[in-house]
């Protein structure tokens, strides 16, 4: 599914226009932004303006504490049907007998999860964040690493994959509640069978966090967790193409009870309504052929991506991709990340610093970068693109300083864009 929207026509702001002139022009600067920088950031994409007119519709207006038919406030029937529909939406394109589609987005969502799962002060066990991991898997600042006892897995220091071998001797050790897979910066398959054999030998519940590769679930290039997982937990952007919220899933009928009581009442009030609406067609347009092709794109624009950025001399980690995103390790010795990234923002080219595998660095500054393929794949780029776009990263990295190739880069970055409309 490629759109093909002007930008220009995509919403009619002329009330904003006339109210708040100045969030106006902002709005329409971010627009330009978008339509002429090539994003490769691998956790944002473009979503279809019927996701962005469900998600500004008058659903905004309601409140509607509670679930479908069970509500705490009245006039919520169109709610209530709107919620159904993406609920059985979900259920179909994931095969899953729960759902719940009220989770703002994906921190909140896995905390619900660990509420679901264990008790404060359990013992959690996820990927550490130089290794690929999120902060919501245990990172000592955030709420993981605060309420929980937080055990970090690593990858192999050679391999820079997932040791199971590793992973199964400290589970053993330290007796998780809950193990957590799937990441947020790993450029390889999540074998979700031997993390449940895992968590199985080690007596720990599984939370399986695909917010990253879901639309590649979908598309049938990365194998799902359904069956392995006892939660289930997305986010709805990334590679699925909706707004900004969550979908938490089971096939377990009494955490699927845990689940509705944990985020309602137990840590959030009333659902964004129009985020629920937005979520539902993201779900409708996720289940037609063209959104499989979509997601299949996604990984053959990676390899070549990640083939191109390898071929012009940088270092990839785990030498290479199986999904939407690679990890450029730039060195202890070498530039750091923020250097590259801000040079490149320079140059029309979007992505993000990023820790890499035995960093060094402090992470606001990093020795890598992470980017992928959802948004510029979304936009109807292909093979010959990535080739492209690989070759102006390798040019601007061995170029830094210069603002002279910084420009060159900038107007070949606009011819490319101008070619592919953003939706």
């Amino acid at each position: 599914m490629i759109f093909d929207i002007s930008c220009d026509s995509l919403i009619n702001m002329q009330a904003l226009k006339s109210s708040d002139k100045s969030v106006f022009e902002l709005i329409k600067k971010e627009e330009k932004r978008q339509r002429e920088d090539i994003n490769l950031i691998p956790s944002e994409n473009y979503v279809s303006k019927a996701v962005l007119e469900a998600s500004g519709s008058v659903f905004t207006n309601k409140y509607s504490e509670g679930y479908p038919y069970k509500r705490y406030y009245a006039g919520n029937k169109w709610v209530d049907e709107v919620e159904t529909l993406a609920i059985e939406r979900a259920k179909k394109l994931f095969g899953v007998e729960f759902v719940n589609v009220q989770g703002y987005s994906g921190s909140p969502a896995n905390q619900a999860a660990y509420m679901v799962l264990a008790e404060p002060g359990d013992t959690i066990m996820g990927l550490s964040l130089t290794s690929g991991g999120h902060l919501t898997h245990g990172a000592a600042v955030n709420f993981s690493g605060k309420i929980f006892n937080s055990v970090s897995y690593e990858v192999d220091s050679k391999t820079e994959r997932l040791d199971f071998g590793e992973i199964l001797k400290l589970a053993k050790k330290h007796k998780p509640k809950v193990i957590v897979c799937g990441f947020t910066a790993y450029p390889r398959i999540v074998e979700w069978k031997k993390f449940r054999e895992i968590a199985d030998k080690a007596g720990a519940y599984l939370l399986a966090d695909t917010s990253h590769i879901t639309g590649l679930i979908i598309a049938g290039v990365h194998p799902s967790p359904n069956g392995f997982a006892d939660i289930w937990m997305t986010t709805t952007h990334k590679t699925l193409r909706g707004p900004r919220g969550a979908i938490l899933m089971t096939n377990n009928p009494e955490i699927a009870k845990k689940i509705d009581k944990t985020v309602f009442p137990g840590l959030q009030g009333g659902p964004h309504d129009h985020t629920t609406a937005a979520i539902a067609v993201a779900l409708k347009e996720a289940s037609t052929s063209s959104f499989k092709k979509y997601g299949q794109q996604i990984v053959k624009n990676a390899k070549v991506l990640a083939e191109t950025l390898s071929y012009g001399g940088l270092r990839l980690v785990s030498g290479g991709t199986d999904n939407h995103l690679m990890l450029v390790d730039l060195g202890s010795d070498g530039p750091t990340g923020k250097e590259v990234q801000e040079a490149l923002e320079q140059a029309g080219i979007i992505l993000n610093k990023n820790t890499v595998p035995g960093e060094t660095r402090k992470p606001f500054v990093t020795s890598g970068l992470r980017l992928g393929t959802p948004a510029v794949t979304t936009r109807g780029m292909k093979e010959p693109e990535m080739v492209k776009i690989g070759q102006f990263i390798v040019k601007v990295v061995g170029n830094l300083g210069s603002d002279k190739i910084y420009k060159e880069i900038k107007k070949e970055a606009l011819t490319l864009t101008s070619k592919f409309p953003v939706p």
